[in-house]
């Protein structure tokens, strides 16, 4: 999956009928408005309400179904579907079991809807079927069936009841029953983009260099004997450091958190390499709540100690800055080291060769920005051999679905 995933025509559909409706409702009472200025608030013809109300009731019905067909988010989401319809009652079912009912009926309709909604199943297409329940109090004499869909085929049913055949009942279940599917394709795009974003943070916690992690306990250990107070305190970072690298929860971190995660890494080179690696630091506090992707800048930090210190016999010198940029953080990582071939990078970035040895975790932490932020905010990178290397990332301050 990369950056601008497309979620396909049914949900381009669905968002542009819901886009149309919407702004033409909107131009429509922005127009009568500006024409009876001082006459109070016009809520447009029937035709209008209707469509804003419908508009407004899918709204309240999508987040539920946005988590996935389950039985929570099915009772969630029943009673705004029913009053969608304006049916007598309404159910959502998966493959095996009525998951949800809303409306009159359960008791004795349940155990018969089943019983449809597989042979619907079996068949693939929606079916208008009288319920033939013999209570005559009982409202719901006719049934319309239509499938819930996703990306593994069928999921399960909508079944709409209504007290008469009609076929604007059957069209509108029909259209309910797809826009439905199109919430259950999202919510499994949300699921894939999520483990998605698991495998590349524990690939990207693989890449954290074993021998960085050797080398740091034997550093540590360096000063037991000599300087206990330091040793103690390195001790510490490390703990803290690896707490946060290998924490459990959350695909996002405030870039407070994930600076003071290079802070302690920073700690734990500098007692290895001692004067040969001088570091500057400058962030606006602005910019410090700002939300991100957990472990996005450390690598890039790892990648400038690797390239400025471990591959070069000078002294490294390593500036990282967080300024504010109006709606964006502007992160600079530069160190002064041996660089890289631009054409090499290029081919790292787009995964035609091996960045094992030169690039650790550039290509991770570039693919997981351009999913998050879009194209527009992959790595830039300014390198050439032995001229050092300069890395800009920029940061939306706020981005829907970004939260830490």
């Amino acid at each position: 999956m990369t950056g601008g995933a497309v979620a396909g025509p049914a949900v381009a559909g669905a968002l542009a009928c819901i886009a149309l409706a919407l702004g033409f409702w909107l131009g429509r009472w922005q127009t009568r408005r500006a024409g009876r200025a001082g006459g109070g608030l016009d809520l447009g013809t029937p035709v209008e309400r209707a469509t804003f109300h419908t508009l407004h009731t899918a709204s309240l019905a999508a987040p539920p179904l946005r988590a996935g067909l389950t039985e929570d988010a099915a009772r969630k989401a029943a009673r705004r579907l029913r009053s969608l319809l304006g049916t007598e009652a309404l159910c959502l079912t998966d493959r095996e079991s009525v998951l949800a009912w809303d409306g009159p009926g359960a008791d004795h309709h349940q155990r018969r809807a089943m019983q449809r909604v597989g042979q619907m199943l079996a068949s693939g297409r929606s079916a208008s079927v009288r319920t033939e329940c013999q209570r005559p109090d009982c409202p719901l004499k006719w049934a319309v069936i239509a499938p819930l869909t996703g990306e593994d085929g069928m999921l399960g049913a909508l079944v709409a009841y209504g007290s008469r055949e009609s076929a604007v009942l059957v069209r509108a279940a029909t259209e309910v029953a797809r826009w439905v599917s199109v919430q259950l394709e999202l919510s499994e795009l949300d699921r894939s983009r999520t483990r998605l974003m698991e495998a590349e943070i524990k690939a990207l916690r693989a890449q954290i260099s074993p021998h960085f992690i050797f080398n740091s306990l034997a550093a540590i250990a360096s000063f037991v004997r000599t300087d206990p107070e330091r040793a103690r305190e390195l001790l510490l970072e490390f703990a803290d450091f690896t707490r946060y690298s290998f924490r459990r929860h959350g695909e996002f971190t405030t870039l407070a958190e994930e600076l003071r995660s290079i802070e302690q890494y920073l700690a734990l080179a500098g007692a290895r390499f001692g004067d040969r690696l001088k570091v500057t630091l400058q962030v606006a506090p602005e910019v410090l709540p700002v939300t991100l992707p957990f472990l996005c800048l450390q690598p890039l930090v790892e990648n400038a100690v690797k390239h400025g210190v471990e591959d070069s016999t000078g002294t490294c010198r390593i500036a990282i800055v967080a300024r504010d940029a109006g709606s964006e953080a502007l992160l600079t990582i530069e160190d002064n080291g041996v660089g890289m071939d631009p054409q090499l990078l290029r081919r790292i970035l787009a995964g035609e060769q091996s960045g094992s040895s030169s690039g650790v975790g550039l290509p991770n932490v570039d693919e997981r920005l351009r999913q998050v932020y879009g194209d527009g905010h992959g790595l830039v990178i300014e390198t050439g051999v032995g001229a050092g290397m300069k890395i800009t990332v920029r940061i939306p301050k706020y981005r829907a679905g970004v939260h830490s």
